[in-house]
């Protein structure tokens, strides 16, 4: 089996487990992602099958789309909902117009500094594992394009916001640098990714609609792909 499949990945699963179950449902057929969801995130996972996962490198390369639900009153470890938030005394609650400007400085090429709880490597192990030690992880800002981004809600202390983006971009340090500008908290109270490059949530399966096995006709083929990647 060679091909594509697009999943709308619900909240719980890890990346890897739906990788798991998709091998299965492909008889033990090699599967990997193109790019990887937290826990917590929804949305498009894209998966390879067979040969198609010798263009899972392409297939990261792609521009990203997020819509995500961030609140300004207070903080977490990871910037999103896996540990208790810790309410920050927010001296003036910003308007809506404070918090439009705000989301507006992050458009463009940005310095981002990874979350504390990625999976970047640090001194050869991931972060989230050193984090998670109790020991202090600090990460370099790297630089990030984002090529659009706009508030979609806001009504105190939440705000809804859309992005599209290029690889390498986190939507928790997001969070974190918005609090920090407009002198509030800020950590996701969820993510959910709406688009890996031409594969969107249209096209993504639902996870109770996927068959017990998985047939060749379930699949993106490769010249689909290419055909969608050209475009």
């Amino acid at each position: 089996m060679n091909g594509v499949i697009v999943l709308d990945k619900p909240r719980g699963p890890t990346s890897m487990s739906m990788v798991n179950m998709i091998r299965r449902k492909c008889h033990k057929t090699k599967t990997g992602h193109a790019g990887t969801l937290d826990p917590l995130a929804t949305g498009v996972l894209v998966l390879g099958i067979g040969k198609m996962t010798k263009q899972l490198g392409n297939l990261m390369a792609t521009d990203k789309g997020y819509e995500t639900v961030i609140d300004l009153s207070g903080v977490t470890a990871g910037h999103d909902e896996e540990s208790e938030p810790e309410l920050v005394n927010v001296a003036s609650i910003p308007t809506e117009s404070q918090i439009i400007e705000g989301v507006a400085t992050f458009k463009g090429e940005i310095a981002q500094a990874p979350p504390m709880h990625s999976a970047v490597k640090v001194g050869g192990q991931r972060a989230y594992k050193v984090a998670r030690t109790g020991e202090n992880v600090e990460l370099k800002p790297r630089q990030v394009m984002v090529h659009d981004i706009n508030v979609i809600h806001y009504e105190w202390p939440t705000v809804t916001i859309q992005i599209k983006c290029a690889k390498g971009f986190y939507v928790r340090s997001l969070a974190r640098d918005l609090g920090e500008v407009l002198g509030t908290g800020g950590y996701c109270k969820s993510i959910r990714r709406t688009a890996v490059g031409p594969f969107t949530l249209e096209m993504a399966w639902q996870l109770e609609d996927l068959p017990e096995f998985l047939t060749e006709e379930d699949l993106l083929t490769p010249q689909q792909v290419a055909h969608l990647l050209q475009d």
